[in-house]
């Protein structure tokens, strides 16, 4: 069995968590149960080849995390961020895209397992991989700072 240095796995976590976010978008968007959408991404996603360019293998375990977690906490991460947003915003007018980022980055605030920073860094670059060109990335920061300071307080002392 080969070891994973800690690059490595940092990098896994990351690719868990933009797999996280793509899952959430297409959970939304089709009938399909977290089951199914999780087999599908842990099965044909992770790792794939698409254009002669091998996607990141993805941490199973944060991957998991992440989209049981945004599943169970919705309510409670939906209005969390309902709260970071403008009142003429509720989460149900954002683009889904995000919708789907703010879920999965709120299931990992309210885990309170990864340091509050590195969750809001984490889905910052998220943002700016599905919005390159975009301004998202800094409104994303914002939210996510908002969320952050509501769910682990303690973090910002």
């Amino acid at each position: 069995m080969t070891s994973v240095s800690g690059n490595q796995k940092r990098a896994m976590r990351s690719a868990a968590r933009l797999y996280a976010v793509q899952a959430l978008f297409q959970m939304e968007h089709s009938d399909h149960s977290i089951d199914t959408v999780r087999a599908q991404f842990e099965d044909h996603r992770f790792g794939e080849v698409i254009d002669d360019n091998e996607m990141v293998e993805g941490d199973v375990d944060t991957f998991r995390a992440l989209l049981e977690g945004a599943v169970a906490e919705q309510s409670t991460i939906d209005k969390m961020t309902d709260r970071a947003l403008v009142a003429k915003w509720p989460i149900d007018r954002i683009d889904p895209t995000l919708r789907a980022l703010f879920r999965a980055a709120g299931a990992e605030l309210v885990a309170g397992k990864t340091p509050p920073k590195v969750v809001i860094v984490e889905f910052v670059d998220v943002a700016k991989a599905f919005f390159p060109e975009g301004k998202e990335s800094k409104f994303v920061n914002a939210v996510l700072d908002h969320m952050a300071r509501e769910a682990r307080p303690d973090a910002f002392k």
